[in-house]
């Protein structure tokens, strides 16, 4: 039958009676490769959600459900205000008679992309279709059975709901998202309701308005009706700021009123298509399998989501740093960002791809720190302030990074309120107050003391469940206190250079020469007995470490490889025990393993692609005379653990801190030490890739022969030059131009290998 069917077509292409030969698929761009659902089923902790949101805005959503598994959904979103958490406000679209202040249901044919969210609800009675702004959004539900009256009740957890006329198209509440700050909407629809009102035991009641816990209006539509729509605005400042932006959203003004008068869905999801497009195409690549680019252009989506600009007309914002209006900024105003995870590869791909945006970042960090009034750098900036979690205060790293990358930061200023940061405020993790007893210690001692088993804790500023984290602090402090040391040189101020490059080396302190792991010591400078780096340190071996093991913290020098190696006993050393770390048994049973390090999946041997103080360690075999290794294990990392599926991230997804990590290595480049102005190279994963930079220049990188067979590097060429370095420099990607890797499905041990090749250091001291 196939043969038949074949010579037919032949035929009638051959008469003219075809138009074509073949059947042609439209040309995927960018954000089609994007597949918000990737990572959806957690392998342990939290799982990643699917996101709808302009690039870095306010205005963002996901279903409001568990994850991807989950039955039900407690109504619909209006807009999420810090990063995993829950919708403030929700909409309950119902038919049926039963009323509540939010009303679970069944969905079904969910479609989600950055900037659209289409689902059938209500056993498939209902279609939602739903497209984002950059503080607006617009809702369109269609009834199935249109002889049924309709209603739709909208839901404040904390704080208050009005129908705002008679008329009732519009609708208004805030809801406490902190003690000192709300979020406020502003909502119309495009049909009269026949009721309307403060939704009370089930009944629709005349009362326009209701403040307290659980607080809903509701609206009821007439049978006959066919299609509703609700566009709302939403802002930090007031309700008639969340209208404003309805209206003042550019998008809104200029592009989709329909003929009407009403907002056009379509309009807007094209508009967020369009937007998405452009900021995704800053990364155009050829080659791979669709499943590599669909993981690539999905895990850069991941990287804008945050952090979001609040900041509405004319630069007015809301901070919940000082819980005041700021109306005289021309600098976007930006937060929510757990800089812990992010400063990494995060912060370092949005410095080369996306500069003056990662200047008006650092730019807003700065203003907290004042607006704090304690003028220390944050370290966790959410929406409602600075959370003061993990540990160190690598918003230093940050600072450093963009300034020997050529942005343009307040370096002053940032030296300032980074050295405030981490010398007057506490060590301690989770914490934000002033300094205390361990700190005291670790500026006279560099370190920090860990308990002996039974000791009690006399620091009131450690956390009862975060302890002391001393190795972790101890190695975090050190690369924070380097970065220091680059600030301070880039101002000129040598002698404070070389001060903190002096702390910079108090991870020795700690470094055990017999066992070779940084290993936690008491305060009278005795290593711990019997201490086991797998298990050791209790839930989480914050005891000792921070949500990994001493495995993981072996290799939490960044700054200085070259110095741990030599403390290894040399580069093969260094090199046979990246080789132990990733073949060395987990030790006990998965559950058993979990249950204490629940942080610590997406395992390799004692390796963990989980977490972020691991996205490094494949790399680190370029400091070890070894690049061919690190070829091969970035790419069994990205094979392994980066999929296009629901369990396709190995860990929590924190905002762009593991996803960046595969953006990078996708590319076959890994900044490795933030502060430095330079990356790594891995094995690409695409024969060529573009970066389209900001000024205009392109920057390509060519894998000729590139696939799953062909990742290890045979030989390379920068602008037509060899090139046997495994890294390269910011200076030489900025400046546009190619670099060439040749590929092979053998390694070739000899390149890159060369000690004088290794990437950079900290200077000896």
């Amino acid at each position: 039958m196939k043969k038949k069917n074949s010579l037919l077509a032949a035929l009638f292409c051959a008469s003219g009676l075809l138009l074509s030969c073949t059947t042609s698929t439209p040309e995927k761009e960018p954000v089609d490769y994007v597949n918000p659902y990737i990572g959806n089923i957690s392998h342990m902790l939290v799982p990643t959600f699917p996101t709808i949101q302009l690039p870095n805005s306010l205005m963002r959503i996901y279903p409001t459900r568990g994850d991807y598994t989950t039955e039900l959904l407690d109504g619909l979103p209006v807009i999420v205000t810090n990063h995993r958490e829950r919708s403030a406000f929700r909409i309950s679209v119902t038919q049926g008679d039963e009323l509540s202040p939010i009303i679970p249901t069944t969905w079904d044919h969910e479609h989600i992309t950055p900037y659209s969210y289409d689902v059938q609800i209500a056993d498939n009675s209902i279609d939602v279709s739903m497209a984002v702004s950059h503080k607006s959004a617009i809702y369109e539900f269609r009834f199935q059975n249109p002889e049924r009256p309709a209603t739709v009740v909208l839901y404040s957890g904390n704080g208050e709901m009005e129908r705002f006329d008679k008329d009732a198209i519009f609708v208004q509440g805030w809801q406490q998202i902190s003690q000192n700050m709300r979020i406020y909407m502003f909502g119309i629809f495009d049909t009269a309701p026949t009721e309307c009102g403060v939704l009370r035991d089930g009944k629709i009641t005349d009362e326009a308005k209701a403040e307290g816990r659980r607080v809903a209006v509701a609206f009821r539509f007439p049978a006959g009706t066919e299609s509703l729509r609700l566009t709302y605005g939403v802002s930090l400042i007031s309700a008639e700021y969340a209208d404003e932006n309805i209206h003042h959203d550019s998008l809104l003004r200029h592009h989709i009123k329909d003929k009407r008068g009403y907002y056009d869905l379509e309009a807007m999801k094209q508009y967020g298509r369009e937007t998405w497009n452009k900021a995704l195409s800053a990364i155009q690549v050829v080659g791979g399998s669709e499943d590599q680019k669909t993981v690539l252009y999905t895990s850069f989506y991941r990287t804008m989501e945050r952090p979001v600009c609040l900041s509405e007309s004319n630069g007015q914002y809301f901070s919940g740093f000082d819980g005041q209006m700021h109306e005289d900024s021309s600098v976007p105003f930006y937060t929510d960002d757990w800089i812990w995870d992010t400063y990494r590869a995060a912060h370092p791909l949005r410095a080369l791809l996306r500069p003056a945006e990662e200047e008006h970042i650092i730019a807003s960090y700065l203003r907290m720190a004042e607006q704090m009034g304690t003028c220390w750098m944050p370290t966790f900036p959410e929406m409602t302030g600075d959370t003061r979690r993990m540990n160190s205060n690598h918003g230093v790293a940050m600072v450093a990074d963009a300034l020997y990358k050529g942005l343009q930061v307040d370096a002053e200023k940032a030296y300032e309120y980074c050295r405030r940061g981490i010398e007057e405020k506490t060590l301690a993790p989770w914490c934000g107050n002033p300094a205390g007893w361990i700190d005291e210690f670790y500026r006279e001692h560099g370190y920090i003391p860990a308990l002996r088993e039974g000791e009690a804790e006399t620091d009131p500023n450690v956390n009862g469940f975060e302890k002391r984290q001393p190795i972790a602090v101890t190695l975090g402090t050190a690369y924070d206190e380097w970065c220091l040391s680059r600030i301070a040189d880039f101002l000129g101020r040598k002698d404070e250079a070389q001060h903190y490059l002096h702390l910079s080396y108090n991870y020795r302190n700690v470094w055990n020469p017999e066992m070779h792991f940084f290993h936690p010591k008491d305060r009278d400078g005795q290593f711990l007995p019997d201490f086991d780096y797998r298990f050791g340190g209790g839930i989480g071996a914050r005891d000792a470490y921070d949500e990994n093991n001493g495995w993981t913290y072996r290799w939490d020098v960044q700054h200085n490889f070259a110095d741990l190696a030599q403390l290894m006993g040399g580069r093969k050393a260094m090199e046979q025990n990246l080789d132990r770390t990733f073949a060395e048994p987990m030790g006990r049973g998965k559950r058993e393993f979990y249950e204490q390090l629940p942080d610590q999946t997406g395992n390799i041997g004692q390796f963990t692609m989980a977490n972020e103080p691991s996205l490094h360690i494949p790399y680190i075999y370029n400091y070890a005379g070894a690049p061919w290794k690190t070829q091969k294990r970035v790419r069994q990392c990205l094979d392994t653990w980066f999929r296009n599926d629901v369990m396709g991230i190995p860990g929590d997804e924190d905002g762009g801190g593991l996803t960046s990590f595969a953006v990078f290595s996708s590319l076959g480049i890994y900044p490795v030490t933030p502060g430095f102005p330079v990356y790594n190279i891995g094995s690409p994963l695409f024969t060529e890739a573009t970066l389209r930079l900001p000024d205009g220049k392109t920057f390509c990188i060519k894998a000729p022969g590139c696939s799953d067979e062909n990742k290890y590097i045979q030989r390379a060429t920068l602008n037509g030059q060899p090139w046997d370095k495994p890294w390269i420099s910011h200076e030489d990607i900025i400046a546009g131009g190619t670099l060439v890797l040749e590929m092979g499905s053998r390694p070739n041990k000899e390149w890159g290998a060369a000690e004088g090749a290794a990437p950079p250091s900290a200077e000896k001291e």
